[in-house]
């Protein structure tokens, strides 16, 4: 089999006959895709695997799959893609708001989670995130994150065709299903690693495996180590004395994507996906997909060109199914992975650390320079914007924005966790350690939301500050995300402890059970969770009636006040109402002088309680509290 060549002309024919071996591609409107996006495609395949001899046999495959997945694409998700194409902004929109949980933990069962659509109605949901639901090992398997088939459901919760029924009863209740997809790795019981490990042909570089120490070692001196108290390195030893790639967990393979049969595999797991009536793949640990020897082997060049190969795959036969991207890295990284051929959507890991870090310490410095300094995206990508997820709390702030603050990264950083583990004098936060490194002294932090703003701890400020981290999420931009039992003020379960399955992961501690009781009381305004719930909805419905919130620009606004951060939404133009957001993460009352206030007319409006705002005299903000003000500039 020939190389692929240079030039995507030459291959063409050639590519397309030896798909259709294997596929009918005759479909005029697949045509017209395929003819659009291959010199793409085909572009990248050569960057990446020019000098593989089964670089047009493999490309071939990938066509052939594609257009094979188009043919059996059902109607009605043919009709999504003709939205995305109308209006491919969707997911930009003031109506966002986007919930994520644990099937089991949460509903019990795929047939549990379509009972509560109503109650995401209820919520104002438009995008749910079920967190790992494939079939994975027994026992601890990351959370799900250890994937033993893209195809399968855990028989625990559900089918693959209950997932597709409630995608599309999803759907008719306007919510977009977003899954995970684990995109570096797989278990160790997947099919291709059990073929990988007896040498079955065709698989026996699917994954990275070494005879002996020597490579391992190489790689060794310039990667980091994950899970220390998992095992040393990035490497794991196999029964039969050979070693293979693990950079998380030792029963966590990760895949080799130098090998172009790796990539034609995982499109095909994508394309089957999004047939179910996916339309968001939630892209694990996307830094760490390509290896190179004496580098990091994270966020390295071919990271890039294999979503972006990915991504014209996906425009031929589900042009509407987006990647959003899970990049837990230096913040210029992160946004290296967002644009409109790699990841549209993006989590924003800095905007939620910071958020935390303010609340700490009384001081909104470090987040305010992020806003201004570092939301910014590319025209046509979003932000999903979050207090807390299923994961840790890291502190990804870069260590020379702090410096220029006046503080020192690594003992900031100690202080946090410190902090949020309850090991500081005069904290609130009930938070517990994960992964702590007693070479390093590097940690992160679990907790459900509640627990580490002081509801658990019984601290008057608590609620308010649920509410206040919330209402930065929600004003930020992009898709405001969930965790959902935190609109109820959930606390931390610390029965994780007594299996043994989550006994040795904290974050287990942040994944409770449903809290049904919590939501029994959420139409109680004498309850903490009454209270949360209906603070809380009150901000969705205000953000949901308010354009100015659609999109993700934002303008920093200097509030001259050291515990008071500041911004601004704009409007359609620059004389054109915007609204002020101004948020005191300080435990005192806050005083926004006259003068400040000034650029603005003195008739504002506050948008969550619909009530009159009077700017001329200046305003005091409570301790913990925040405003939501339509204003008009001045002139």
């Amino acid at each position: 089999m020939p190389r692929l060549s240079a030039d995507s002309t030459s291959d063409i024919q050639e590519v397309l006959d030896l798909a259709r071996r294997d596929a009918t591609i005759y479909d005029p409107v697949f045509l017209n895709r395929f003819h659009a996006h291959f010199p793409t495609l085909h572009r990248l395949f050569f960057t990446l695997y020019g000098e593989r001899d089964d670089g047009v046999e493999q490309l071939s495959a990938v066509i052939a799959e594609a257009s094979a997945s188009w043919n059996a694409r059902p109607l009605e998700l043919r009709a999504r893609d003709d939205r995305s194409d109308v209006d491919p902004e969707w997911f930009q929109s003031e109506r966002m708001l986007g919930g994520v949980c644990y099937v089991d933990r949460y509903a019990g069962s795929l047939a549990g989670i379509r009972e509560k659509i109503p109650y995401f109605q209820e919520l104002g949901l438009s995008y749910l995130h079920l967190m790992p639901i494939f079939e994975s090992p027994e026992g601890n398997s990351d959370g799900g994150y250890a994937v033993s088939s893209y195809r399968r459901v855990d028989p625990r919760v559900g089918t693959m065709a209950e997932l597709a029924h409630l995608a599309t009863e999803l759907r008719a209740a306007d919510i977009s299903l977003v899954v995970d997809f684990i995109f570096n790795h797989t278990s160790n019981e997947h099919d291709w690693a059990r073929k990988a490990i007896a040498g079955e042909p065709g698989f026996e570089d699917f994954y990275l495996i070494y005879p002996d120490r020597t490579m391992p070692d190489a790689y060794e001196q310039t990667v980091r180590e994950i899970f220390p108290d998992d095992h040393p390195g990035a490497f794991v030893q196999l029964d039969d004395g050979r070693w293979i790639w693990a950079t998380f967990y030792h029963f966590q393979w990760d895949l080799n994507y130098a090998n172009p049969a790796v990539f034609r595999a995982m499109a095909g797991e994508m394309l089957f996906l999004a047939n179910q009536g996916v339309e968001i793949l939630r892209m694990d640990a996307v830094a760490f997909i390509w290896k190179r020897l004496g580098t990091p082997c994270e966020s390295l060049p071919e990271a890039h060109l294999l979503l972006r190969a990915f991504n014209e795959v996906l425009r031929m036969a589900a042009p509407c199914l987006l990647f959003k991207s899970e990049a837990i890295v230096h913040p210029d990284e992160v946004v290296e992975y967002i644009s409109l051929e790699e990841c549209q959507l993006s989590y924003n890991p800095l905007q939620m650390a910071l958020t935390w870090e303010a609340l700490a310490t009384r001081d909104p410095r470090l987040l305010q320079q992020a806003l201004e300094r570092r939301h910014a995206l590319p025209s046509g990508t979003s932000w999903v914007n979050y207090v807390r997820s299923h994961d840790d709390i890291g502190w990804t702030f870069a260590d020379e924005d702090a410096a220029e603050l006046g503080i020192h990264g690594y003992s900031h950083r100690r202080f946090l966790n410190d902090f949020f583990v309850g090991r500081a004098p005069g904290t609130f936060a009930r938070g517990v350690p994960f992964q702590e490194n007693p070479k390093t002294g590097d940690a992160r932090v679990t907790g459900t939301t509640a627990s580490l703003a002081g509801i658990e701890a019984d601290d008057a400020g608590g609620v308010d500050r649920v509410i206040l981290a919330h209402s930065i999420a929600l004003s930020t931009g992009g898709v405001p995300l969930i965790y959902l039992g935190d609109e109820v003020a959930q606390l931390n379960d610390y029965s994780y402890v007594v299996d043994p399955a989550t006994a040795d992961d904290s974050r287990w501690v942040h994944r409770p059970a449903n809290p049904a009781d919590r939501y029994a009381q959420r139409d109680d305004p004498a309850t903490v969770p009454g209270q949360v719930y209906g603070r809380l909805s009150a901000l969705i419905r205000a953000r949901r009636s308010t354009p100015e919130f659609a999109g993700n620009e934002l303008i920093g606004f200097d509030a001259h006040h050291p515990a008071v951060l500041g911004y601004q939404r704009p409007g359609a133009d620059a004389a054109s109402p915007c609204i002020l957001v101004l948020a005191n993460v300080g435990d005192d009352p806050a005083r926004i002088e006259p003068m400040t206030l000034s650029g603005f007319q003195g008739d504002a409006e506050d948008i969550v309680t619909k009530s009159p705002v009077d700017l001329t005299d200046g305003m005091t903000m409570p301790a913990h509290g925040f405003v939501w003000l339509r204003v008009t500039p001045v002139g």
